[in-house]
């Protein structure tokens, strides 16, 4: 193995038991889109122990930030993500990738120079329907950046991620309350808008595309069984293979909610929750570097079967890899029959298999990152894509940086 990785891989090890406690500690402590104020204070915080500077409140976002270390030409970015499900806390394993993140990068910091780099690792938050790496997009926080990357925890390692694209909706009807049993004929029933809407939708999907999913939940269905209900309230999501074909599903979907409006007569609002998430464009030869690095770790990777079926979850890194070359791959942490989003992969995230995941995916991203630096072509095409390294509003110039250093 490359010396270097062999230096860097031991500085991993020995930043095992506090790269395992932030996982923990996120863990225990979960929180959910948009309020990850502990986690990511702790993760910036490590990454500022270790002399990187931090860039809090990035792009006008409270729980987002960009931690910097070097002045090379080639600027690489690592994403961290910490924000956990509602009621069902971080049953996504996020805990594992902030963690991971951070193994990296702080293994990296004594040798960016000696490897020509820049390395920015961003904490952005909201991934789980918020989209925050769509907000750093359009903020700028990734201009001058070469290429990003992250590792995202699953039942099985899957080098490949092929994820929907998927828009993200509230749906309110607006009814009329009255007395269900003495004037049902003075009410608008905005639960009836809903039921109808629902069956639409399940009608719809016999002439869907197997690829393509609408899901959503009711989370206001009324107040009281003797009140017909005036307001409901529902989360929706609608994925597509690509952002055009997820346009053209959306426009069947919406009228099947106007449909629960035009028979009920109840009013309806659609409110996008975020910017629609992108469809993945993975960097082949960075991808084939990490599966690389992951096998020489002892990894193996799941490439058929339903198991592996967690690299088809929606992204908002999918928004990263059309701007800047990207990978986006998964690590298995011993999980099943517990699969993404269920209570028992959350108790699974922390578990000895769960650890041993953060300490892989923090040594295969971090030699995927010298790899990148040490390879002269692909350094060159990585570079001849970027634009100026530090833009001058966000995230901030390199003199902002070190200025802004947080601890």
């Amino acid at each position: 193995m490359n010396k270097l990785k062999d230096v860097v891989g031991a500085r991993i090890d020995a930043l095992e038991g506090r790269l395992l406690a932030l996982s923990h500690r996120i863990h225990a402590n979960p929180e959910v889109a948009w309020a990850e104020v502990n986690a990511s204070a702790w993760v910036a915080a490590e990454l500022a122990g270790v002399g990187f500077s931090v860039r809090k409140n990035l792009c006008g976002l409270p729980t987002a930030f960009a931690a910097t270390m070097g002045s090379g030409t080639l600027h690489l970015g690592i994403c961290a993500e910490y924000d956990a499900l509602p009621g069902l806390g971080h049953a996504c394993g996020h805990n594992i990738i902030a963690a991971a993140a951070v193994g990296a990068a702080a293994a990296l910091a004594p040798v960016v120079d000696a490897l020509g780099i820049t390395l920015t690792v961003f904490g952005t938050p909201a991934e789980e329907g918020g989209g925050g790496k769509i907000e750093l997009l359009d903020g700028g926080a990734f201009d001058g950046v070469h290429a990003a990357m992250m590792v995202h925890p699953g039942p099985l390692d899957v080098a490949r991620a092929e994820p929907y694209a998927v828009s993200h909706s509230k749906i309110l009807y607006r009814g009329r309350a009255s007395h269900a049993a003495a004037y049902p004929e003075r009410g608008v029933n905005a639960a009836d808008a809903f039921t109808v809407a629902q069956v639409a939708i399940g009608l719809l999907r016999q002439q869907l595309d197997s690829g393509f999913r609408v899901h959503g939940v009711v989370t206001r269905g009324g107040e009281a069984p003797n009140a017909i209900p005036e307001v409901t309230e529902g989360r929706w999501y609608v994925r597509a293979g690509s952002l055009a074909e997820l346009a053209v599903l959306e426009s069947k979907v919406r009228r099947c909610f106007e449909a629960g409006a035009l028979s009920t007569g109840c009013e309806l609002e659609i409110e996008a929750e975020s910017k629609p998430y992108a469809e993945f464009a993975t960097d082949e030869a960075m991808l084939d570097l990490y599966v690389a690095n992951a096998i020489a770790l002892g990894r193996e990777f799941t490439s058929s079967g339903p198991d592996m079926r967690m690299n088809r979850a929606s992204t908002d890194m999918g928004n990263v890899s059309q701007v800047l070359p990207a990978i986006h791959p998964y690590i298995g942490i011993g999980s099943l029959p517990a699969v993404n989003h269920q209570k028992e992969f959350a108790a699974a995230a922390i578990t000895p298999a769960a650890d041993r995941a953060i300490i892989d995916a923090a040594k295969a991203m971090a030699h995927t990152c010298i790899d990148l630096a040490q390879n002269t072509g692909l350094r060159e095409r990585l570079i001849s894509r970027g634009a100026d390294q530090f833009p001058a509003d966000c995230p901030a110039s390199r003199a902002e940086m070190e200025s802004a250093n947080v601890s």
